[in-house]
């Protein structure tokens, strides 16, 4: 098994070349996030999920990025087919005169094939009302088992799941992730088998209202 800097060395590298995840990415509204930590004694895998709403795509899009030493397919970061849209009426909610508000009373927005209603009204803006579909519809909006084991062994083992984490500093758009206690510690966790590694201190800040700047282009 790799040690716990060499997991950070390849982290970084995403980070430098812009594929690492940042939950304040300018073309998305913040909606949700999820980690996944795979390992075995020999390979480790870690993927990010990052949720939100891109007008420009025209969807509430899950982005995974994938790391490891096991990948099956491409390089560590994200490629085309990791971006997952998951709403199917948009035409029907979506006002034509005046994108990116909701047109019809209470939606139901439909998600991945499930209708759900949501306790919004005409002309709130779309990516407040998909935000309305956490907590209880978020694992319609987070990937499935297939999804996420796309472009790593179908049998390596999970052994974390973060559902909230202190990903950055806000306010330190270029902050490395070998410099986070977060990822410092998973990185032990990667290197070690051992999930107690990680024992945050700092308080989580992946809830989309610690990411104002999100979606701002």
């Amino acid at each position: 098994m790799e040690a716990a800097e060499e997991v950070l060395a390849q982290l970084d590298g995403a980070a430098r070349g812009s594929g690492f995840a940042d939950p304040e990415h300018p073309y998305y509204s913040a909606i949700d996030a999820r980690m996944h930590v795979f390992r075995d004694d020999h390979r480790w895998a870690l993927l990010i999920e990052l949720v939100g709403y891109n007008p420009r795509a025209g969807n509430v899009v899950d982005v995974l990025h994938t790391y490891g030493n096991c990948l099956t397919r491409g390089r560590p970061g994200f490629e085309v087919e990791d971006f997952h849209s998951r709403i199917d009426n948009m035409d029907e909610i979506e006002d034509r005169d005046n994108p990116e508000y909701l047109c019809v009373e209470g939606g139901p927005i439909e998600v991945r094939g499930q209708r759900v209603p949501v306790p919004a009204r005409v002309g709130d803006l779309l990516e407040d009302v998909f935000r309305l579909l956490v907590p209880e519809h978020r694992d319609l909006l987070l990937a499935d088992d297939a999804e996420l084991r796309r472009r790593i062994p179908a049998e390596l083992p999970r052994i974390l799941v973060l559902e909230e984490w202190r990903h950055r500093e806000p306010d330190h758009y270029d902050q490395l992730p070998s410099e986070t206690e977060t990822f410092r510690q998973l990185a032990e966790v990667l290197a070690t088998g051992d999930p107690t590694r990680y024992r945050p201190s700092a308080a989580p800040n992946t809830h989309w209202s610690n990411w104002p700047e999100s979606g701002s282009l």
